[in-house]
């Protein structure tokens, strides 16, 4: 029986989420456009000022002042914009805050609409991977000087929210049968963390390739602000060499959650089934997903192949998990085709 009320306060409660995730994306984007040398920003490129002091065998750099004690490090632009620039940011992480609760409460109340955990079909495992995404974001730009970089984040978790409420949306109800165990809450939960956590992983994967891009030709002699579509973005960018190592740590913590979905997936397949692996197009393209991440963090490690490499392995994971979401559930029937849609 499900509790009509609850049912319609989780619905309020999304519809809440995504405005507030709308106004920080705003907010960050507001700082990103104006607050770029302001005190985030500065604290971001700081490291990439004091490795431009020596050049070559060891020489100074050509803007770098020289004292008799040696090449002196060039003093810091002086912040611009970082009062008004640096709230509009400070404004975007109360709205993610408030968005990601208004989001928790939504899943709560429809679990407690429908007496079960609110994670059993396509629309609630969007919304559990968009919520882990958004705090995932939160702590790391809580630990790192790059919350201006929010706007690119918040971008994708609007539209997969804004997709997951009206596309992929279904009332709140009791489960299929065959979903009715505990390995639900074991199997689906990783499977929505992991997403939640390579969503950010991918988004920083491509601000990566675009600050490398950028970094490449200016070294190629290009003007600073003329190096194409759409690597101009990069040089807004935090140093390639911190989002590279942001983006690494991220994979490498989601991918043993991931790899234990998959195991619990295939136990619990064994026990509805019969078999712990039968290539349904799920399973097969969550093992593809599987070999992709597998292949970035070992080619991260393989000399002449970490860097724009491996990102773009990275990126390429990312995309099949959208395709194992999307594509698998609305195109191909299976047995695991629960959505609902």
């Amino acid at each position: 029986m499900t509790d009509p009320q609850l049912a319609d306060l989780s619905n309020t409660l999304l519809v809440v989420a995504i405005v507030a995730y709308t106004i920080a994306m705003f907010g960050y984007a507001v700082e990103f456009a104006f607050g770029r040398k302001g005190v985030v920003a500065a604290r971001a490129a700081a490291p990439a000022r004091a490795k431009r002091v020596l050049v070559g065998a060891g020489g100074p750099s050509e803007d770098a002042p020289v004292s008799p004690a040696g090449p002196v490090t060039p003093p810091a632009e002086p912040p611009r914009t970082a009062g008004r620039a640096a709230w509009f940011g400070r404004f975007g992480v109360a709205a993610a805050v408030i968005g990601a609760l208004a989001q928790i409460g939504c899943l709560a109340a429809r679990g407690f609409a429908a007496d079960r955990v609110p994670w059993g079909n396509m629309y609630e495992f969007v919304s559990v991977a968009c919520v882990v995404g958004t705090v995932t974001w939160l702590v790391v730009s809580a630990r790192r000087p790059v919350r201006y970089l929010g706007m690119f984040v918040m971008l994708p978790v609007v539209l997969l929210l804004g997709l997951a409420g009206t596309v992929l949306y279904v009332d709140a109800g009791p489960l299929m049968p065959a979903l009715d165990s505990y390995w639900l809450w074991i199997h689906v939960s990783t499977a929505s963390i992991s997403v939640g956590i390579f969503l950010i992983g991918g988004v920083l994967s491509v601000l990566y390739l675009l600050r490398e891009g950028y970094d490449r030709r200016i070294a190629a002699g290009r003007p600073a602000k003329a190096p194409g579509f759409p690597f101009g973005v990069g040089r807004h960018l935090p140093a390639a060499a911190g989002l590279e190592r942001m983006t690494f740590r991220l994979h490498a913590f989601a991918f043993p959650i991931w790899t234990f979905a998959i195991i619990c997936g295939a136990i619990w397949a064994e026990a509805a089934w019969s078999r712990y692996w039968g290539w349904d197009p799920k399973e097969t393209w969550a093992f593809i997903s599987w070999v992709v991440y597998a292949a970035y963090l070992h080619a991260r490690a393989t000399t002449g192949w970490r860097g724009p490499r491996a990102a773009a392995i990275a990126v390429l994971g990312f995309v099949t998990m959208m395709i194992n979401l999307y594509v698998i559930n609305f195109a191909v029937s299976g047995l695991h085709s629960y959505s609902g849609l």
